[in-house]
């Protein structure tokens, strides 16, 4: 588990085919290799990875083909800038939200406006992951936790401070860029609960529970 505060801009060393649809990466990062062991998890934007190895700063870890599909990890070359973040200790302040290193689609930045100490950037959103996102909710972006601005069927923006322009790789996604999403899993669980209590209307989807007491939306 996460917290979406990226502790530090990483690099990509060298990435390795390993055979089938897998591969194995090296990532420089002085930080959160200090404390790092074999099986420690560390979030490569956003995606939870397992350190396989740790020598002078740098780990490796093997990526799986479900990853390389559901994520925007398959781009990576090397010398690429990455957003890392080590695992969260239960004693740890929850800057952030809930974030599981579990990516759910990705994106694509669409625009970038730039302000006096701020930039607001559009994103696409799958529309399947649209129901997950509300105005004012969480959502990570390449595994920096953002607060949604706005949201549309296919799209949402969110406001970047200087030091997340800084710190991450947000900072230099331009247009066209695919990034890593991960919608709140709490969403998610409220969907699959009210899917096993309300009945299916005829689209197939659970009615709200207005719809089933008679009520409107």
């Amino acid at each position: 588990m996460f917290t979406g505060i990226v502790e530090e801009l990483g690099e990509v060393v060298r990435i390795a085919d390993t055979g089938g649809d897998s591969a194995l990466v090296a990532i420089r990062g002085p930080l959160v290799t200090s404390d790092a062991r074999h099986g420690d998890s560390i979030a490569v934007n956003g995606v939870c990875l397992t350190v396989v190895d740790v020598d002078g700063g740098v780990f490796t870890a093997d990526v799986m083909g479900e990853t390389l599909r559901r994520s925007a990890l398959g781009g990576l070359r090397p010398g690429d800038p990455v957003n890392l973040e080590r695992a969260a200790a239960l004693n740890s302040r929850l800057g952030g939200h809930l974030v599981q290193g579990h990516v759910d689609g990705v994106g694509e930045v669409l625009s970038r406006e730039p302000a006096a100490q701020w930039e607001t950037l559009r994103f696409r959103l799958p529309t399947t992951l649209a129901r997950y996102v509300v105005e004012k909710g969480s959502i990570t972006v390449d595994g920096v936790s953002l607060t949604v601005a706005a949201v549309g069927d296919d799209w949402f923006t969110v406001g970047l401070i200087p030091t997340t322009l800084k710190l991450t790789t947000l900072g230099g996604r331009g247009v066209g860029a695919p990034v890593n999403l991960e919608v709140d899993v709490l969403a998610k669980y409220v969907e699959r609960l009210l899917d096993a209590r309300l009945p299916a209307g005829p689209d197939g989807t659970a009615p709200l529970p207005g719809d089933v007491a008679g009520g409107t939306r």
